[in-house]
């Protein structure tokens, strides 16, 4: 029988399609403008790779310390929406703001602004899906979530690359180009949002009580002390906290790395696009294979082939190398977020999702700290680059060896 959304899953599912332009312009264009900018200030390829990345750590360690604070806020009766609200408005203003700056300094402080709005709407819009669906149907429509994002990332992303690319032969130079694509990229995210708002409504919540916040800090600590003793999700959240490390640090330097070895600019940007639109059928496939397949055999074989891209990428240094990366990455990048979500929301108490998702995000978005810092300090001292992304294989097999202790801790939870 064919799988259908209901209607709140689809607007849940557009968010993704929404969001995932901001993704796809960080990914892309935001560093190769950074180079831009940065190249106009003397700074070196290698300095450059290095600042870009400091900025992605300085951002998810926002996201890390406001996370789990604001989840719980957020779990209070009627507050979600309104935190979401908040962080999603300084992430898309933020990006508009970014087009009409040209000092390189500027730029990385307020991309730092508009990334943390847009990770820490992710925190909430993560905890809707316990609000939007139930435990059956999660792998499945988060995977929905991803797969349209990914595809539908590529529209804003098409039309901004060609008035990049093309603003010359428009009559446009390099920053009117870069203030229209970051002005359509924020109005694709802001009315991509607008369906969600209209009909969200959250079903499991803490009651607000006289003090909000004073109650959401004491339920938090007690969530911090739950966690240690529930140890299949304390044992997810440390394997988490390392495989997808290297999966959101792949994506936030991708096109950094290969703009620093080098690489063509346009050749960078269409591999890119190529990864989205592999990603968009691989992770539906891979909904229908969880049918029959544990989501746990699933995730341990995304993993693994994350290890084996982090291997590869030591010896990258051509076109070539970078468009079979990009297709190898667009294979299992989806769906390894995708069930590591819906994984995730299924372990945990419906009514702290807030709370949970809030953790949850330390270990992931906030866990890229350690990933591109390691990136750019190893390229930094070694004067290798593909020495630096290689090291993220560390990553991915520490992350392999805890998640297989994590599936077992869960199944005998399931048992008692």
């Amino acid at each position: 029988m064919k799988f259908k959304l209901t209607s709140l899953e689809k607007k849940w599912v557009l968010y993704d399609v929404g969001n995932s332009a901001f993704t796809m312009m960080v990914s892309t264009i935001f560093p190769i403008y950074f180079n831009f900018l940065a190249g106009n200030a003397g700074i070196s390829d290698v300095d450059y790779l290095a600042y870009w990345g400091y900025a992605t750590s300085i951002c998810t360690l926002l996201v890390a310390i406001l996370g789990p604070t604001l989840g719980a806020v957020a779990d209070t009766k009627n507050f979600k929406k309104t935190i979401f609200c908040i962080a999603m408005g300084v992430g898309v203003f933020g990006c508009i703001l970014l087009g009409f700056l040209s000092s390189w300094i500027w730029f990385l402080g307020v991309f730092v602004l508009a990334k943390t709005g847009y990770s820490a709407s992710l925190v909430f819009y993560d905890a809707m899906l316990t609000d939007v669906t139930e435990p059956e149907r999660m792998d499945t429509v988060s995977s929905h979530g991803y797969a349209w994002g990914y595809i539908g990332s590529c529209i804003p992303f098409v039309a901004c690359l060609g008035i990049v690319l093309g603003g010359g032969s428009l009559g446009l130079d390099m920053q009117t180009s870069m203030i229209l694509a970051f002005i359509i990229t924020a109005l694709w995210w802001l009315f991509s949002s607008v369906p969600l708002l209209r009909s969200y409504r959250q079903r499991y919540f803490a009651e607000a009580g006289e003090h909000v916040v004073r109650n959401s800090f004491q339920r938090l600590g007690r969530t911090f002390a739950e966690l240690v003793k529930q140890k299949h999700i304390f044992v997810f959240l440390l394997a988490f906290f390392f495989y997808i490390d290297g999966v959101y640090t792949v994506i936030d330097m991708a096109t950094a790395y290969g703009q620093a070895l080098g690489l063509d600019s346009t050749g960078l940007l269409l591999a890119l696009l190529v990864t989205q639109i592999v990603a968009f059928p691989s992770v539906l496939i891979f909904s229908r294979i969880i049918k029959n397949v544990s989501p746990e055999k699933i995730i341990t074989v995304c993993i693994a082939a994350y290890f084996c891209i982090a291997v590869y990428a030591y010896w990258l240094d051509s076109q070539l190398d970078f468009w079979i990366l990009a297709v190898l990455v667009g294979m299992f990048q989806g769906t390894i977020q995708a069930l590591s979500r819906s994984y995730f929301a299924k372990i945990i108490p419906a009514e702290k999702s807030g709370e949970y998702f809030g953790i949850y995000d330390i270990c992931g978005k906030g866990a890229s700290v350690l990933g591109t810092a390691l990136v750019s300090f190893l390229s930094q001292v070694t004067g290798s680059i593909n020495i630096g992304v290689s090291a993220l294989s560390v990553m991915f097999l520490i992350g392999l060896v805890l998640f297989q202790f994590s599936a077992k801790l869960n199944r005998e939870k399931k048992q008692i």
